[in-house]
């Protein structure tokens, strides 16, 4: 029996999936609960558009991933914090305080795609890895400065 998943399972595929089960498993268990669709030919074409739809919405959202990526990789972050003896800094500056920053400068990102992996606790030039999209990862250039 040929069906078209509707959503992953496991063992089986995933959602969308053209498969071939058991009758009695498709017949009992994956049509009654929701989990698939008989392989018609209307089903089918309604799968072949809802890919046709999803590639089209991914293409878009990487388009826009894009652009943001280049507004992001042409700024440059100056962030000011009160210094000790030396070069280090009272407190640090955390993927929290760059999102805040990229907000000031128009730009909305959530601090989890800003992969910084230790606070930075220095004064100086640093270039920090932002995963905008699964397929797009730009660096941000951030200075830390004292402040007068």
């Amino acid at each position: 029996m040929k069906l078209i998943l509707k959503e992953d399972v496991s063992n089986l595929g995933k959602a969308g999936d053209l498969v071939e089960v058991a009758r009695g498993y498709g017949r009992n268990f994956l049509v009654p609960q929701g989990k698939a669709l008989d392989a018609t030919a209307h089903h089918l074409r309604q799968l072949e558009e809802q890919k046709r739809l999803i590639i089209k919405k991914k293409n878009k959202d990487l388009e826009e991933a894009r652009k943001l990526a280049e507004q992001v990789a042409t700024l440059e972050l100056t962030l000011t914090r009160k210094v000790s003896d030396g070069e280090k800094i009272f407190g640090s500056v955390t993927a929290k305080d760059l999102a805040e920053a990229l907000a000031q400068a128009q730009i909305v990102l959530d601090r989890k795609n800003i992969l910084l992996e230790d606070p930075i606790r220095t004064l100086g030039d640093f270039e920090v890895p932002v995963k905008i999209h699964p397929e797009v990862t730009v660096r941000l250039r951030v200075k830390v400065s004292e402040e007068k």
